[in-house]
């Protein structure tokens, strides 16, 4: 028989892998306590669903420009005013959902022979959309003993003459960490001195639980495409809608001309309901991050109270990413045995090299299941480290 696969497919399709966040998910029976989703498990602004039905109802159920709705994009726009006063509505691409804006980034910039360095542990689409657009993905660790801030050395051992781009992740999925502006600003100059695109992922810019969101925006480099989202900010994560920001307006004619033959246009109606959200509940975010807070805290405390576990307290997004130490057993065995007793959550491996030896719990559940599944993780390990 022959094998259809390998001669009918791309080599790229061929090459890249269901995530290992999946897998875990489908071992899973109905009845575990779940910490493996990275989901607002809060319903979207009722406004912003109010709004969605009524333009339902007005008809607006058609194609639109592909940049997007010029209202939102300005609102939008305005939203980064404090760290760019010179934003307006050409600075914004609507896009459907972020993982839709960073394949567009990749896509405008990346080709046959050339690189972008990758954060790991990372978001587990990275380095395959890389993979997808022709080019090559190189991994910088992000280490717990540096609580997951990349060291520059490292950078500098990874870059080369074809390296056209730098993705930076904060705050972070999976560690949930954040960068001083000092940070950022040795991370920034990383990216000048050898003339890298700096394609920023700040889904979780409003998820803020110690100090303020710190932004590769408003700095004085225009080499910068920031891919943005509703999902986790307003809880849209089934509504599929995002966008980019640049300051670079070559650049957003080049993302914006590549949207139409990936998607053609946003959802219509869906960009009301948004526009809603932005000028009606525009506080809705920081409610949600107030809550998150609260169980970010308890999960905490109660990781660095068991054995064999250390545990940063993340800054902002939603997950932890404790370093759990049990003799005999990877990141992947030890999540298996996890959902043995009861508990999903993500290996470490599932976020790369740099995250074996960790787990991933996302706090997007109540602060009861929490504690009802930190009870379950702590029997496990306490049979497991004897």
């Amino acid at each position: 028989m022959v094998n259809v696969l390998s001669r009918d497919f791309t080599k790229r399709v061929l090459s890249i892998q269901p995530t290992g966040v999946r897998k875990m998910f489908d071992m899973a029976g109905d009845d575990v306590i779940s910490f493996g989703l990275g989901e607002p498990d809060f319903q979207p602004p009722p406004v912003a669903i109010e709004e969605f039905h009524k333009a339902m109802l007005d008809g607006r159920n058609k194609y639109t420009t592909t940049a997007g709705l010029p209202k939102l994009r300005q609102v939008i726009a305005e939203s980064w005013s404090d760290y760019d006063s010179n934003l307006d509505e050409n600075n914004v691409c609507m896009t459907m959902s972020g993982t839709n804006a960073l394949f567009n980034c990749f896509m405008a910039l990346i080709e046959d022979g050339k690189n972008v360095l990758i954060p790991e542990p990372y978001f587990p689409l990275y380095g395959p959309d890389v993979t997808l657009t022709g080019g090559e993905p190189r991994y910088y660790p992000c280490l717990f003993e540096n609580e997951f801030i990349p060291l520059i050395a490292d950078l500098e051992n990874l870059v080369d003459e074809n390296t056209k781009a730098i993705l930076y992740n904060f705050p972070s999925n999976p560690t949930g960490a954040m960068l001083s502006i000092e940070q950022r600003d040795d991370l920034l100059n990383f990216a000048k001195k050898h003339n890298l695109w700096i394609i920023s992922d700040e889904v979780y810019d409003r998820i803020i639980y110690d100090g303020e969101h710190v932004s590769f925006i408003g700095t004085d480099y225009d080499r910068v495409l920031l891919i943005n989202s509703f999902s986790k900010t307003f809880a849209m994560t089934g509504w599929r809608i995002g966008y980019i920001l640049s300051p670079n307006l070559d650049a957003m004619k080049q993302v914006t001309k590549l949207q139409y033959y990936l998607a053609a246009c946003s959802n219509d109606g869906m960009q009301y309901a948004v526009l809603a959200a932005f000028q009606k509940a525009s506080g809705y975010p920081e409610e949600m991050a107030l809550e998150f807070k609260e169980r970010r805290d308890l999960i905490c405390h109660r990781l660095n109270q068991m054995p064999g576990v250390s545990c940063h307290v993340p800054k902002g997004a939603f997950y932890v990413f404790p370093r759990v130490s049990v003799e005999g057993l990877n990141s992947e065995d030890l999540a298996i045995e996890l959902l043995k007793g009861g508990v999903l959550c993500s290996p470490g491996s599932a976020f790369g090299e740099s995250g074996e030896g960790h787990l991933r719990f996302a706090y997007t559940i109540s602060k009861e299941d929490i504690s009802r599944g930190m009870d379950k993780v702590e029997a496990v390990l306490k049979k497991l480290i004897k």
